[in-house]
């Protein structure tokens, strides 16, 4: 479904889910105050912007109220940062994501109303660490301080076995969300579906719990 979005703040991280928004077949609404970052997206946005994301009058004038989503990835100075974020949710903008720079910004965000605060640095860091961590781990989401979605390639130990047979919710707890075989993915896979050596269990559940399955169930 083709959505609204607006990106205010066309640095590296802003610019690259401007492009990739755009060829998702997304509207994409492209601010920046500076010119030059404005002209180099403008191939990648349905509309690019000279305007300032401070600015109320400016964004008034762009509709901006009318955007889905607005997502904010203004630069290093955490001021502009937070009254844009302000200035959104009193123009009462559905959803506002905000990119924070530490963890004060994040604080900040989280009084102001912001919906949802990246970090993409913080983010990828702790995905990578666990990539090391264990060699079987494909992917790894955080959902919250206590519990993550990790993508895990099973083994020798698993193959030919049914998730019944293996009972990975009673033995570990967690739940196996998806199975990735190839190009085919299983959606909330059945008790008699069968695991090959090689397919990506796709498991959601404590982070305990989650190493434990790790260690001792793969």
């Amino acid at each position: 479904m083709r959505k609204q979005y607006a990106v205010i703040g066309l640095g590296r991280f802003g610019s690259s889910i401007c492009k990739e928004l755009y060829q998702l077949g997304h509207d994409v609404l492209a601010i920046d105050i500076n010119k030059e970052r404005v002209i180099n997206i403008e191939k990648y946005a349905t509309y690019a912007v000279n305007a300032d994301g401070t600015d109320e009058d400016a964004l008034k004038s762009l509709g901006i109220r009318n955007f889905e989503k607005v997502i904010v990835t203004i630069g290093a100075n955490i001021q502009p940062s937070i009254l844009c974020t302000l200035i959104l949710k009193e123009l009462g903008v559905k959803e506002v994501w905000v990119k924070a720079h530490d963890q004060k910004h994040v604080r900040i965000l989280e009084s102001i109303g912001a919906d949802r605060i990246i970090q993409p640095e913080y983010e990828m860091g702790i995905r990578i660490a666990h990539q090391l961590d264990s060699s079987r781990v494909i992917e790894y989401v955080e959902l919250s301080k206590d519990h993550s979605i990790v993508e895990l390639e099973a083994t020798k130990k698993n193959d030919n076995k049914s998730l019944k047979q293996l009972d990975i919710r009673a033995k570990y707890g967690c739940t196996i969300l998806a199975i990735k075989r190839g190009e085919e993915v299983v959606v909330s896979p059945s008790p008699d579906e069968k695991i090959s050596e090689g397919d990506l269990l796709v498991a959601i559940g404590h982070k305990v719990d989650l190493v434990r399955f790790q260690e001792k169930g793969m």
